[in-house]
């Protein structure tokens, strides 16, 4: 088969991999749509991953092609999409079914070979199949619509609250997304790109509650915003310093924190900043992955409910799309930051 195999950090490209064969409680899902992942540029480019070789892709949907000892053959020619976590089963945790912060997981794409391939072995535990209505690319996007939620659904966020998003790549404009299909109505954006500009407004954000952080002070244009009374709940989807301490510095008295963004260096607080989470008793929460239970109460059927009636549509945000054998330019453009993106996609129609 063809797949994008890292072999050491810089070094990845299209090239033929050895076809995966599924074992006991395992599926081979033939890809059909893959997108890249902010944190997959560092992976392949900079920091690197676990072990060599590597596939990466862990936002991918398909057909399952073949299964394995153990799994019914009635998920032959299913369409799935796939929750990239594999949890150990037997860590705390994991028996308390909070999968997510599983002490011993393996990972799609990361730990193990993932979703850009033609063909990627996967367990049956990871699956979600798809209703007919829901394409294969907004199924290759539910995992980062997943988390998306999963961070919203940290807070017992009400419809009347104000509620800020600092940072709208991917994750904060699916965030911005939901949090207005939930009904929230007053929301203030802050992002750093013309292209998140736009597509916060083509998603019903008014033009004056998006700030361009590049323009001045966000923390004026916040307290203005909010007559000095503060925000409600504050996503940080950003994860560098000066975020985390807008974060605290304009919340509310009794509000929430959020931190979304995967930190990109270390993040200390002043003393001033540390007595305003003190003073204020800001609630600060930490939310990471998602969860998946195959039951109606997680974050995956939550997305899925929303993609099956046409409430979200996160096709919108696809700025790119690559046939498979050209998706390496894809990972150059997020790279050297070409264009403008938000989400770029990849698939194979043969």
């Amino acid at each position: 088969m063809r797949a994008y195999v890292l072999r050491e950090i810089g070094k990845f490209q299209l090239e033929e991999a050895e076809m995966p064969e599924a074992g006991p409680g395992e599926v081979i899902v033939a890809v059909r749509a893959a997108g890249i992942c902010g944190s997959d540029i560092p992976r392949i480019y900079y920091s690197g991953t676990y072990s060599y070789p590597l596939i990466p892709g862990h936002e991918f949907s398909g057909v399952v092609s073949s299964v394995g000892p153990g799994v019914p053959e009635k998920y032959l020619g299913k369409r799935v999409g796939v929750f990239p976590l594999i949890p150990c089963g037997r860590c705390i945790p994991c028996q308390q079914k909070k999968y997510e912060m599983c002490r011993k997981y393996s990972y799609l794409g990361s730990r193990q070979d993932g979703g850009f391939a033609e063909f990627v072995r996967v367990p049956e535990w990871n699956l979600i199949e798809l209703p007919d209505g829901v394409s294969f690319r907004q199924a290759a996007m539910m995992e980062p619509m997943a988390v998306a939620v999963h961070a919203m659904r940290r807070t017992e966020i009400k419809k009347e609250d104000r509620v800020a998003i600092c940072g709208l790549g991917t994750i904060g404009l699916l965030l911005l997304m939901f949090l207005r299909e939930k009904g929230v109505k007053d929301i203030l954006a802050i992002g750093n790109k013309e292209i998140q500009r736009k597509k916060a407004l083509e998603f019903g954000l008014k033009e004056e509650c998006y700030f361009d952080n590049r323009s001045g002070s966000a923390g004026e244009w916040l307290a203005e915003k909010s007559q000095d009374k503060g925000i409600d709940v504050f996503f940080d989807c950003v994860g560098r310093n000066e975020a985390v301490t807008l974060a605290v510095d304009y919340t509310a008295p009794g509000g929430d924190v959020v931190c979304v963004g995967n930190p990109a260096s270390d993040i200390t607080l002043e003393k001033t900043t540390y007595w305003k989470i003190l003073r204020n008793q800001l609630r600060v929460n930490g939310t990471w992955n998602s969860s998946f239970l195959h039951d109606v109460s997680d974050d995956w059927h939550y997305v899925m409910s929303r993609l099956e009636c046409g409430r979200i549509k996160p096709e919108l945000l696809i700025t790119q799309q690559y046939e498979f054998s050209d998706l390496l330019s894809g990972f150059e453009l997020m790279r050297d930051k070409k264009k403008e993106y938000v989400k770029v996609m990849g698939e194979i129609t043969s």
